[in-house]
């Protein structure tokens, strides 16, 4: 059974999901597009508000405020959509992204500000380009009250443009997003990880024939299991994981 959800109590958070085995999401600009169009339609029925995003290559932000909660619907609902509208338009088949996403609580002001700055400055931290001249993050939305995401709640703590403008260039440490980024890999999420996989509990390699045990295990490392994590949870030697 998955473990539930912590969605904190303030209702902001950050979300992240990423292609498997880094599969790049978008490989031309109607895909970008497609991929809004369905967000902004999405969460607008869930009841969510997307008060940023940034569609990078091969991952997302978007810091939302859950007042409905509906995110796990919304951000199923979302990835069902794109996933089909992709893999027919690239004649692919299989999972497009890498197990949930990932979801970080934002509990105060400051914790807001930071995540709204870090999720706008992807591009910049990817060598890419400064953050106001990137196509497909939401900087050039800030203070446009007819245009999606909405910003108003984030105007109340920043104000104007160009107060916004100044912010976007203060330094800050961004650390705290990055954890998300890193995301715990615990055991707990290492047998979800294998079942979704595998669709095989763990310790049942130990009954596959070897090629076939061999191509699991490649699977497990490129999903980001750790040979001690593998080796624990199917009882598989290190040494043939390290083979493998």
């Amino acid at each position: 059974m998955r473990k539930a959800r912590d969605f904190g109590s303030s209702g902001y958070m950050h979300l992240i999901v990423r292609g498997i085995s880094r599969q790049a999401l978008f490989e031309e600009k109607e895909d970008y597009l497609f991929y809004l169009r369905q967000l902004r339609r999405i969460s607008s029925e869930e009841n969510i508000s997307l008060l940023c995003y940034c569609l990078m290559e091969n991952h997302v932000h978007l810091l939302v405020f859950n007042s409905s909660g509906n995110i796990s619907r919304m951000m199923n609902r979302l990835g069902t959509v794109y996933a089909k509208y992709f893999n027919k338009k690239y004649n692919r088949v299989g999972h497009l992204f890498q197990n949930r996403y990932l979801n970080e609580n934002i509990y105060n002001d400051t914790q807001l500000l930071t995540v709204f700055r870090y999720i706008l400055n992807n591009p910049v931290k990817a060598g890419i380009c400064p953050a106001d001249r990137y196509e497909w993050n939401s900087y050039r939305f800030y203070g446009d009250s007819a245009s999606f995401p909405d910003t108003s709640q984030l105007e109340a703590l920043i104000g104007d443009r160009s107060a916004f403008a100044a912010f976007m260039n203060t330094p800050a440490n961004d650390e705290a997003c990055q954890n998300i980024e890193r995301t715990d890999r615990s055991d707990e999420w290492a047998k979800i990880t294998i079942a979704q996989t595998l669709h095989k509990n763990g310790t049942d390699l130990q009954q596959m024939c070897r090629s076939d045990r061999n191509e699991a295990l490649r699977k497990l490392k490129q999903q980001g299991l750790s040979i001690r994590q593998i080796e624990r949870l199917t009882g598989v030697g290190r040494n043939i994981i390290q083979r493998a």
